[in-house]
């Protein structure tokens, strides 16, 4: 037993209480490439148990108050939902290629259970974690999923992301006001306007990196009309920078919009993690400076590819790391009551997460 198994807990206080995150990417990188190693040997079918792998180690080293999460999810669970995955695509396909309509019919009809089975995911995620023994639970329900994740990202996306905040409120709401603890619950409500001032300032990137590129094609304006008009009269080399200009421009383009999401995903976090509470008092906090989290991002990209992926477990630590400690909860009156209750109270639904709970399908 570690010593963060047995850490006693501090009095009441009015303090926040930050995450924390022990692992390192030596350690990460043993467990890394043993499961990608295996996963190749055996044709994908140990990627389900390197899952429980990375996860359990991510989990069993994120710590609040000394002690740390658990993952309870078993390689099997995750492997039977995927081979029902897999079994449903080769059969779609077959008969999409024998009957195309029936094809259709039934990828509508799968369609339809698709907000089922994010429901089913994330009520898995949440009853094989655990936290001093006491098991996470999450009660949506399937019309909770639909809006959250069908409706509201397809209203964000057919109003060009106008209504993008709408639907990361919808989202949140419906991940937090659904989760439990112990019996206990969690309530999330984001306010509208901030998650809108977050959205403000990503769209103002996304509107510069556009401006940036349409100055510089309308300042090249004339090489792009003679070599739309007369690709062949062009001097091989002007083609050539053509060309290039046309795919910097185009990584601009995508750069931009990954940066402002990036910014987006930081400050919608933080809003809604602060928005939290936890039975009506104890505080959840998140304070990611969106600047520093873009920043680790990007260059936890550029570094995973220019090693060719072999520096990606130290990437993971580093995000990891970082997002922990600026992620916080306080708890109103004794931490030790505080828990100790709500782990009498989980006791009694706790047992029946401990046997064989439902599959994993990836969603």
């Amino acid at each position: 037993m570690s010593a963060t198994d047995t850490a006693p807990l501090p009095a009441a206080s009015q303090d926040f209480h930050r995450l924390s995150f022990t692992g390192n990417a030596a350690e990460y990188f043993g467990i890394w490439i043993v499961n990608i190693l295996l996963t190749i040997i055996t044709l994908g079918i140990y990627s389900a148990w390197a899952k429980v792998r990375r996860n359990r180690y991510f989990y069993g080293n994120t710590i609040l108050l000394g002690r740390a999460f658990e993952y309870h999810a078993k390689g099997k669970q995750i492997l039977i939902g995927r081979l029902i995955v897999l079994g449903y695509l080769v059969v779609y396909n077959i008969i999409l290629a024998v009957l195309p309509v029936a094809g259709l019919v039934v990828g509508l009809v799968v369609l339809c259970f698709f907000p089922w089975l994010i429901m089913r995911g994330l009520r898995f995620s949440a009853r094989v974690t655990s936290y001093r023994n006491v098991r996470f639970d999450f009660v949506g329900k399937m019309g909770g999923a639909f809006i959250a994740f069908m409706a509201a990202p397809v209203m964000a996306v057919l109003s060009l992301g106008i209504l993008a905040p709408l639907a990361s409120r919808w989202m949140y709401r419906y991940l937090g006001n659904n989760l439990r603890y112990g019996g206990r619950s969690f309530a999330t409500d984001p306010k509208l306007g901030s998650i809108y001032q977050t959205w403000f300032f990503s769209a103002l990137i996304i509107v510069l990196g556009l401006l940036i590129v349409a100055v510089v094609a309308f300042a090249n304006m004339s090489l792009l009309i003679a070599l739309i008009d007369h690709p062949n009269a062009l001097p091989p080399e002007f083609q050539a920078s053509m060309f290039v200009f046309g795919v910097v421009g185009y990584l601009a383009v995508l750069l931009s919009f990954g940066i402002a999401a990036l910014f987006y995903r930081a400050g919608v976090r933080n809003i809604a993690w602060s928005a939290t509470r936890f039975d009506g008092k104890h505080e959840l906090k998140s304070d990611l400076s969106r600047f520093r989290y873009v920043w680790i991002a990007l260059s936890n990209v550029v570094v995973t590819v220019l090693t060719l992926g072999l520096m990606r477990p130290w990437a993971a630590v580093r995000m990891a790391r970082y997002v922990n400690e600026h992620t916080a909860v306080r708890f109103d009156g004794d931490v030790g009551e505080v828990l100790a209750t709500a782990g009498r109270e989980g006791s009694a639904v706790g047992a029946e997460f401990m046997e064989f709970e439902g599959f994993d399908f990836g969603f």
